[in-house]
């Protein structure tokens, strides 16, 4: 189990992160508070793996009290206010949800404290397996990326292919006649992406599902669309193209 602490100034919010952490069977609520300076007593006082955190409090600001951590339990963010997104995640938080947030939302945020709980402690992941068959599969399907001074939603299956610019990503999606400019590394977003995104060049990142053909070693998109395969990425591809082939 995933000890939690839900920290939040509002009552009826507090009263939601109680309750969601009690729907979700890997994850164990050891405490409850409405301030950071309370936290930081229970922190001293209990064996904490993870935080739900609001950033909007009196006294002492969640995004602070996770900074003057000298070592933080697994954070996740929630507020109201998506201008901290990206203070969020460079202070290593697991995830943010914008209020207000839905059980979908808090799941989504779970499984991924779930997989970095896992990533620390390889030891106990087996048991968790083993002992919670609800323990969920799936990767989320949904991202936000800052765009032009705003976080915008990205339904990672609508990705097609994301191209490299510098310090920012040009992502293109189904459906959209132009592509999402967004300040973030292509190392970031490949951590990020699920299986069936591969990188092919040091530029460009495939949606797997998405290409139409291959031919002379390039990837065809669309009929506009050509993307490189570059020595150092060929071998992998190669390999992902013969197990999905059928020859004779």
């Amino acid at each position: 189990m995933i000890r939690c602490l839900a920290i939040d100034d509002e009552p009826l919010a507090l009263e939601q992160l109680k309750t969601y952490i009690g729907k979700i069977p890997y994850l164990t609520l050891e405490d409850a508070c409405m301030s950071a300076l309370a936290a930081s007593k229970i922190l001293a006082e209990k064996q904490i793996d993870a935080i739900f955190i609001d950033i909007n409090m009196p006294d002492l600001n969640g995004m602070d009290f996770v900074k003057s951590l000298y070592n933080p339990p697994l954070v996740v963010f929630t507020t109201a206010y998506s201008e901290y997104a990206i203070e969020g995640f460079k202070v290593n938080a697991v995830d943010y949800l914008l209020k207000p947030f839905g059980l979908d939302d808090f799941q989504r945020a779970a499984n991924k404290v779930l997989r970095q709980h896992q990533l620390l402690h390889p030891h106990i992941a087996a048991e968790q397996t083993e002992s919670s068959p609800l323990l969920p599969k799936e990767e989320s399907s949904v991202l936000f990326v800052k765009s032009e001074y705003r976080m915008v939603r990205i339904d990672i299956p609508r990705i097609r292919y994301v191209e490299g610019m510098s310090e920012y990503l040009r992502l293109f999606l189904e459906g959209e006649p132009k592509p999402v400019i967004a300040l973030l590394s292509m190392k970031k977003l490949e951590e990020r992406l699920p299986k069936n995104f591969m990188r092919v060049h040091r530029s460009y990142i495939v949606n797997l599902q998405k290409i139409q053909q291959v031919e002379r070693g390039r990837i065809v998109m669309d009929k506009d669309t050509y993307i490189p395969v570059s020595d150092g990425y060929k071998d992998a591809f190669n390999q992902y193209m013969s197990q999905q082939s059928l020859e004779k």
